[in-house]
């Protein structure tokens, strides 16, 4: 009786280091056959006075993968996600009245959600910045403490997770859905294959 293959099912080796803790960006990644390696780093992720969102977004991006990137012969990947009302950056609710004013001032209205992407490699460091306009509807009192109730906007910027009851809340979207989930895969896509790794190979093995 023949053995089974012992290498059947083992892990395929990862393609890529993921610079971050985000299950999502892990999840997006492989969603579209990207396997990473996952070593978080810790940076200080306070604007800098006067900074653009958009330099805010890129600059923690690049600073993510060059820190993620020590010790590593993989491309690694760095990303940044901030939602942006006014040009006023929203981050990670501290408690359930700054959710609720977050989500408050979201309501009825459109925002910006801004992803980047930095990438290093042979190619040296290469990164993006993709915008997202995303129109909520009215939210009312009782909608928003239920959702802080789910456990959901704990530790989403803006308060809020696309991906999950949220989206009962999203009337219109102009732009890249994944990237407000947290990794914009078209650009991310492209960005990788500049830097050699090989996304389509395992698929076509």
């Amino acid at each position: 009786m023949a053995m089974p293959d012992a290498t059947t099912d083992a892990p395929e080796p990862p393609l890529i280091r993921l610079a971050s803790a985000s299950p999502r960006r892990r999840q997006l990644l492989a969603g579209v056959g990207v396997t990473a390696e996952v070593r978080p780093v810790d940076l200080d992720e306070t604007p800098r006075p006067g900074e653009a969102p958009e330099a805010y977004v890129r600059r923690l991006s690049e600073e993510k993968a060059r820190a993620g990137a020590v010790g590593s012969a993989l491309p690694t990947l760095g990303s940044d996600t901030a939602v942006v009302c006014d040009d006023a950056i929203l981050g990670k609710p501290r408690d359930r009245e700054h959710a609720a004013a977050m989500l408050r001032s979201l309501s009825g209205r459109s925002h910006r959600v801004l992803t980047a992407v930095a990438v290093t490699g042979p190619a040296g460091l290469l990164s993006t910045c993709v915008t997202t306009r995303v129109w909520l509807r009215e939210i009312t009192d009782a909608e928003i403490a239920a959702y802080w109730a789910t456990g959901e906007p704990v530790d989403k910027a803006g308060g809020y997770a696309i991906q999950g009851r949220a989206a009962l809340f999203v009337s219109r979207l102009e732009g890249s859905h994944s990237a407000v989930v947290g990794l914009p895969l078209f650009e991310t896509a492209e960005l990788l294959a500049r830097q050699g790794v090989p996304l389509w190979n395992r698929a076509m093995s």
